[in-house]
């Protein structure tokens, strides 16, 4: 009789341990569960966890978004709170200084019922080495004339209009070069004449000149407005000397003279449409 070979028993061998395998397996699967069930879940279960993980994180980021945008509709609602509240403010302040500005003229014309006043606000500063001048926004239309004298709301003299347009007027400061004002000196009655001057404008002051060669001013003396020849009304307050000197000849006198009125911050002035002439 042939004896069996070496492959054979291996072969024989192989199978047993299959089928021990496979009888394990099927011990597992029916003591858990149906077998082809619980496979199936046993190969679904990673792609389950990935789909739980996706869609975690999917509403997470959609929760993210929602809020970013709840955030941005909240912060535009505050930008247009404090867009409001920033126009109330700017209101109050416009009407409590145009309130202010109201009380300062109707104090001005109680002190001056010799005056007729109109008012109006600065639009454009212009100023330089040579000339000194405002735009403001009353015109003819407002019954504003060449030549009509302009007061801060302290009544001090500012200037004089140069040029009118029907809503807007240009106003030569006493600064400018080209001024010139029939004065007084107070404390005396003196006559003077204050004018621009080139050398002093950037200092912010004029010169007063015509005093003789003895003339009775000193510093400290108030200047004010003559009124003769009915170009300014009369006493209107130009300023104070601050200095008496001897001009180049050296024999005629002349002061330097600090105007009261001042251009820093200037926003209202008032134009003197009418008054009484001085004879």
């Amino acid at each position: 009789m042939k004896r069996p070979s070496n492959h054979f028993f291996i072969v024989l061998l192989a199978l047993a341990a299959v089928v021990a395998v496979l009888m394990s397996v099927m011990t597992y699967f029916s003591a858990t569960s149906a077998p082809l069930p619980n496979l199936a879940g046993i190969i679904a279960s990673p792609f389950r966890s990935a789909s739980a993980a996706i869609s975690d994180t999917f509403s997470r980021w959609t929760g993210y978004f929602t809020e970013v945008d709840a955030l941005r509709e909240e912060n535009r609602q505050l930008k247009l709170q404090i867009a409001e509240m920033e126009e109330t403010v700017r209101q109050a302040t416009f009407d409590r200084e145009e309130n202010a500005h109201l009380r300062n003229l109707a104090d001005l014309r109680e002190q001056r019922r010799d005056l007729h006043f109109e008012s109006a606000r600065v639009l454009v500063q212009d100023s330089s080495n040579w000339y000194s001048q405002l735009t403001i926004n009353k015109g003819s239309a407002h019954d504003l004339k060449v030549g009509d004298a302009v007061v801060t709301e302290e009544g001090h003299l500012l200037g004089v209009v140069m040029e009118t347009g029907s809503n807007w007027a240009t106003v030569r400061t006493i600064l400018d070069s080209d001024s010139s004002i029939g004065s007084l000196i107070f404390r005396n009655g003196g006559s003077a004449l204050a004018q621009g001057d080139f050398a002093l404008m950037s200092r912010g002051r004029l010169s007063l000149t015509y005093l003789g060669t003895e003339p009775d001013v000193v510093a400290g003396d108030l200047i004010v407005t003559s009124g003769l020849g009915g170009y300014y009304p009369s006493q209107l307050v130009i300023g104070y000397v601050e200095e008496v000197k001897t001009g180049e000849d050296g024999r005629a006198q002349y002061a330097v003279l600090r105007p009261e009125m001042s251009l820093d911050g200037l926003t209202q002035v008032y134009i003197v449409t009418s008054f009484d002439i001085v004879d």
